[in-house]
């Protein structure tokens, strides 16, 4: 059952990742923001965080109290509660009254992730479910609450102390926000059931009730964009939460649910975007707003998920994937190996874009083990060949091959990484060389020789430079004319 759950997840994460890529871009009209974007575009390397009460169970997050009828939701849940859905929530629900992770050192997660060489963080401030990691005074259905046994904590507000723990080692910090809140009687109010993920009653025909909800979320941004310190990024989840266009509600009250897409709400969910983004820059300013999944100026960069796009794409993107199996704790959970982690790493920065590296913390506070080892690993490989990591560009031509990757430094140098133990001979004909360029390989001093026949370059490494590699050697290209 959770090989089918996860499998039918993964199906659903392609086809957002696929909307992701296909999607048009607004560049932000603000050259401040504009110029922010680039400096974030330098960092590449960063860390996120889907923590919750739901670790106790260690299920996927959230989604197993949506009431769709579909199998990675309904599969989702935790065997042995309840067959009956409300009985099931009222269980989940109460997870609140036993979260309790004693263990909980954001430090170590942070000087984990510097050493890794991470340069940001985008922790999950409140999921889907509405359960909030913050101290908002907007609900009792946080970790800060008498009624949760961790609030006797001094380090109760969870998402103030991993903000302040990352920002000290020196990393950007972002916080990411869930605009559907399935706790919260203004979105599911319960005067009706809820029937999907959207919001259960009739906008049009309620609209103080959504109002309540509007300035319900307002209120949770503005706390966290005022009483957390210094805010790089805002990571807005649950792109169906937004405003449409007549014409799309008419268009969408033509579609048929058959259980196969995600569901559909055809009416407007306006949170007043611009509203919410003018008010958190008053307060952060030079703030990225990342409005998943919903085109306009509001998405400052797009976001495929558990995907590597095929090509790069000619915008700021990021790919946030997992390093284990889901992207909240389960028990024995099967972590991707550190050669494949720096392969996804490097294919995702010689096409332009950056890497946000998912890890559950489990109930207790803590990683499991094997994230720390490959955290560790990935960062002895960073202190090695991070110059060919950050900063940079998507050369003309980002790849040769299924095992060869190039991109460019803002200084003129090219790098060519082989995601092979390279022979005494490797030959390259998609990037360019200058005469009189000079090739080195990171992590030695090794002279390395090269010619040219025609459109072909054959490199000669020598195989003290190539033992002396692990998981993608990097060849630098400098100098010429």
């Amino acid at each position: 059952m959770r090989f089918h759950t996860f499998f039918l997840l993964f199906l659903l994460q392609a086809q957002y990742a696929f909307a992701q890529e296909h999607q048009a871009y607004t560049p932000d009209p603000d050259p401040a923001i504009r110029q922010r974007l680039e400096e974030w575009q330098d960092l590449k390397f960063g860390l996120l965080m889907h923590w919750g009460a739901y670790s106790q169970w260690g299920i996927v997050e959230s989604w197993s109290i949506c009431p769709e009828d579909l199998g990675w939701a309904t599969g989702a849940r935790k065997p042995g509660i309840s067959d009956n859905y409300n009985d099931y929530v009222r269980a989940y629900e109460n997870l609140k009254t036993t979260f309790n992770p004693t263990k909980f050192n954001p430090e170590k997660w942070a000087t984990a992730a510097r050493e890794a060489g991470m340069k940001y963080v985008v922790f999950t401030t409140k999921h889907h479910d509405g359960f909030c990691m913050f101290d908002s005074d907007q609900t009792d259905y946080k970790i800060t609450d008498p009624g949760c046994p961790f609030s006797s904590s001094p380090r109760s507000n969870v998402a103030k102390e991993v903000f302040n723990a990352f920002r000290k080692e020196g990393l950007w910090t972002g916080a990411y926000f869930s605009k559907p809140d399935w706790h919260c009687d203004a979105y599911w109010w319960k005067k009706f059931p809820a029937s999907d993920r959207n919001c259960n009653y009739s906008i049009p025909k309620y609209p103080e009730q959504w109002d309540k909800y509007v300035q319900f979320t307002h209120n949770q941004i503005d706390e966290l964009m005022s009483e957390y310190g210094k805010m790089d990024i805002l990571w807005l989840d649950g792109g169906w939460v937004r405003t449409k266009t007549q014409s799309e509600v008419v268009s969408e009250l033509t579609e048929i649910y058959d259980g196969s897409r995600w569901a559909r709400n055809p009416q407007s969910q306006d949170i007043r975007m611009s509203e919410i983004v003018q008010k958190a820059r008053a307060k952060q300013p030079g703030l990225i707003v990342v409005d998943r999944a919903v085109p306009g100026q509001y998405q400052n960069y797009l976001t495929p998920e558990q995907h590597i796009p095929d090509e790069g794409l000619p915008y700021p993107w990021e790919t946030c994937m997992t390093m284990a199996g889901s992207w909240s704790y389960v028990p024995d959970d099967k972590y991707k190996p550190t050669d494949e982690l720096i392969e996804k790493l490097v294919d995702i920065v010689s096409k332009g874009g950056n890497f946000l590296l998912n890890i559950g913390p489990g109930p207790d506070g803590e990683f499991d083990p094997v994230a720390y080892d490959r955290l560790r690993e990935i960062g002895e490989w960073m202190k090695v060949n991070g110059e060919a990591v950050y900063g940079t560009r998507m050369a003309e031509t980002f790849s040769e091959g299924d095992h060869i990757r190039f991109t460019r430094s803002k200084d003129g140098r090219s790098f060519i990484y082989l995601f092979q133990p390279p022979g005494e001979k490797v030959t390259i004909s998609k990037m360019p060389f200058e005469k009189g360029a000079k090739l080195r390989m990171l992590g030695t001093n090794a002279r390395i020789a090269w010619k040219q026949t025609g459109d072909t370059v054959e490199i000669s490494i020598p195989a003290a430079a190539v033992s002396a590699g692990k998981y993608v050697w990097v060849l630098e290209c400098s100098g010429g004319k």
